[in-house]
């Protein structure tokens, strides 16, 4: 059990981190259905910049800042070009796709993966003192990556400021009533710019987890549909900080069962292991059909 719930933690995170950074940009009536894209330009950089340096910190800041760029790509189509939102998300995410696999090539000569980071070159475990000894508890919520501890504060973060800021407050109206808001003197686009932005860099620590914590190197298409999980989870989430956090455990849990359940026998019969791992695509799809019906998302997003 311990082990099972270990894991819908660190199987969470990266859903969390693109969830919460579609949140921001969403929240501003802005579609980003280009999440994947994001992560996976993000999880490229990140892999090869600490490769490249041996710092995680560097593959860090290079796989937020390239998160962003993707993510500043969107906005830029979706807002000024004033491009289909869609069409441009769908756009952003084979652009990244494709271009990861051809860099790849042109410096490690492959295009399936970066070469493997050291295991003294990456994130390591921060196991918290005294609280890391507590029977059960212990291992389970205080021996964990950096970035696993931010994902667990973040909600809390942004639920105080979208709600209880004056820069939250503006998103709620760039989404909802950006008339109103350029009636007060606030650029909604402005505003959309800068939310998108922050949501990029969010969104893309989920692929700097997978790429230098949750594993050592970069795989092509390593993110395997989460961010399209993530948007799912902000769906269930209807747009909230932490109604939106519980999705994602809900969507990692699921994650983490598949991963238990292979080559298990159940009441005498062993599934296919595809059949298994298809588990959490399949809640996705029961979600979007049962939910997205009833959440009602901001207003410029109807």
């Amino acid at each position: 059990m311990i082990e099972l719930l270990g894991s819908t933690i660190r199987l969470s995170t990266p859903l969390l981190f693109a969830a919460l950074g579609g949140l921001l940009c969403e929240r501003t009536g802005v579609a980003t259905i280009c999440l994947e894209g994001v992560m996976l330009v993000a999880a490229w950089s990140a892999a090869t910049v600490n490769f490249l340096t041996g710092n995680p910190w560097l593959g860090l800041f290079a796989g937020c800042a390239s998160g962003a760029l993707a993510m500043g790509l969107h906005a830029f189509l979706s807002i000024t070009a004033r491009a289909n939102r869609i069409v441009s998300g769908v756009a952003v995410n084979i652009l990244c796709a494709g271009i990861t696999p051809l860099l790849t090539k042109v410096l490690f000569g492959g295009t399936t993966n970066t070469p493997a980071i050291e295991m003294s070159q990456r994130f390591t475990r921060w196991e918290i003192p005294g609280l890391k000894d507590i029977p059960f508890l212990g291992s389970l919520f205080f021996s964990h990556f950096p970035l696993v501890y931010l994902a667990a504060l973040l909600p809390l973060i942004l639920h105080f400021w979208i709600y209880h800021t004056r820069a939250g407050l503006r998103i709620n109206a760039a989404g909802d009533a950006p008339e109103a808001l350029a009636t007060s003197g606030v650029s909604p686009n402005r505003i959309r710019y800068q939310a998108m932005l922050a949501g990029g860099v969010i969104a893309s620590l989920g692929g700097v987890y997978l790429a230098t914590s949750h594993g050592s190197q970069f795989t092509r298409d390593m993110t395997a549909g989460r961010g399209f999980i993530a948007l799912t989870a902000l769906i269930f989430g209807k747009w909230k900080p932490l109604p939106t956090f519980g999705a994602c455990l809900i969507f990692g849990f699921a994650d983490a069962l598949q991963i238990q359940l292979q080559g298990v026998s159940i009441l005498g019969q062993t599934f296919p292991v595809q059949l298994i791992q298809a588990l959490p695509y399949l809640l996705t799809l029961v979600v979007l059909v049962t939910f997205v019906g009833r959440s009602r998302p901001p207003l410029d997003l109807r």
